[in-house]
């Protein structure tokens, strides 16, 4: 049983930063990717960044290039998304996500099969 637990939301001004946190606990196996989603009121859910954890490589959406990181610590089993220059835009519930085999989309949602509660992150 896996879990995927997020934390580090909250709210923020714009132009600030958050950083969120995502421990996975429970039989873990290999999780091919590890990836964070978002989803605004009254929107669909959207990827965000993701991240191979065979070879590293980090996909990100074009909305958050250049100001959103994400990292993982395989050590601590623990996923992160550092967020700067936020902006309003940037508002919704955060969640992550893991995928046990490799895909073409890897920022799709319905290729996850793992998914935590969510955190919120509000920009004003």
């Amino acid at each position: 049983h896996v879990q995927l637990v997020e934390s580090g939301g909250g709210s923020v001004q714009a132009g600030g930063s958050l950083r969120l946190s995502c421990a996975a606990s429970g039989y873990l196996g290999t999780m091919y990717y590890m990836a964070w989603f978002r989803q605004a009121p009254e929107k669909e859910r959207e990827g965000v960044a993701g991240i191979d954890t065979v070879d590293g490589r980090t996909f990100y959406a074009d909305s958050v290039k250049g100001r959103f990181t994400i990292s993982r610590d395989k050590a601590e089993n623990t996923m992160y998304l550092q967020m700067n220059s936020l902006k309003p835009e940037d508002t919704a519930m955060y969640y992550c996500a893991g995928r046990r085999l490799w895909t073409w989309s890897p920022l799709a949602v319905k290729e996850y099969s793992y998914w935590g509660q969510g955190t919120q992150v509000t920009v004003s």
